[in-house]
């Protein structure tokens, strides 16, 4: 679908977009080559040269700059193969009180798990493998907790937040909203959210509860899972509005054999305390 993109083009939105599509003009290569006066500003072709050689480099970072946020669907067949899905999970706090607990990165095979006091450290290391980011919201919160907490930068890294995409379709109620609107289940971790995912914390650390902390690892690894088919759903509902509808779809990726499983009777400890909580306004 990039290269059937010209909303990055400065002074190009949406409708000469599409315009442009109706003209028969439906790729880069199709513009360089045509005739029409709608491209006779030769900053539309200077652009379009430029995209060409950029899309060679694989230069992700140059499309990301150019490319509204909720626009940034447009990259993804193309540099799905070196993607990291990450999300985080902290201990409730903000600020010099806050930490992050636990950190999951999906790379579309496989889960790798980082704790606190065990191997989140590794974590630094093996990001810099990876040429894009994925998350949900990581850009108001995922990332820029990271680098608070563990002083690093990951501004070098291309990074497509797939809050913005959804909510241009219309998804609202944060990734779990937006996963069961779009038939996404999350099984034994039903009811588990980011506050609960404290409460495992503070169990594992109190009562040494392993159980606590497989639950706490399981709900972080299919947070970062169920990104990916989120990502294809959001993609092919973008794409049923183009021209590109018949050759552009892309197939649900196999979901990987999950690391960790969730202790049924832990989660239904902790959804329980946290219902005790909610009542009494402590949440």
């Amino acid at each position: 679908m990039l290269k059937n993109t010209f909303c990055h083009i400065p002074g190009v939105g949406p409708k000469s977009e599409r315009r442009f599509w109706e003209k028969g003009i439906l790729s880069w290569e199709a513009c360089l080559g045509a005739k029409e006066p709608c491209l006779s500003r030769s900053h539309i072709r200077e652009n379009v040269t430029a995209s060409l050689e950029r899309f060679e480099a694989r230069d992700l970072s140059w499309f990301i700059e150019r490319l509204a946020p909720r626009e940034h669907w447009r990259l993804f067949p193309d540099f799905r193969e070196n993607a990291a899905y990450i999300d985080i999970e902290t201990n409730g706090f903000v600020g010099e009180r806050g930490y992050i607990t636990a950190i999951s990165l999906y790379d579309g095979t496989g889960v790798r798990s980082y704790v606190r006091g065990e191997n989140l450290g590794d974590f630094k290391r093996d990001i810099e493998a990876f040429g894009l980011i994925v998350t949900y919201n990581g850009r108001c919160f995922d990332i820029p907790f990271i680098e608070t907490h563990m002083g690093i930068s990951l501004a070098h890294i291309p990074h497509i937040d797939l809050r913005f995409i959804l909510r241009d379709l219309g998804f609202r109620g944060g990734l779990k909203g937006s996963e069961l609107a779009l038939g996404i289940d999350r099984g034994g971790l039903k009811g588990v959210d980011g506050y609960s995912a404290v409460l495992l914390w503070r169990d594992f650390r109190r009562n040494k509860d392993r159980k606590a902390l497989e639950t706490l690892l399981a709900y972080n690894a299919k947070d970062v899972v169920n990104l990916e088919p989120l990502f294809v759903k959001a993609y092919n509902m973008k794409i049923e509005s183009t021209p590109f509808a018949g050759t552009h779809l892309i197939t649900a990726p196999e979901l990987p054999v999950e690391p960790y499983k969730a202790d049924a009777e832990t989660v239904e400890r902790i959804l329980s305390v946290q219902a005790r909580f909610s009542a009494h306004g402590a949440v």
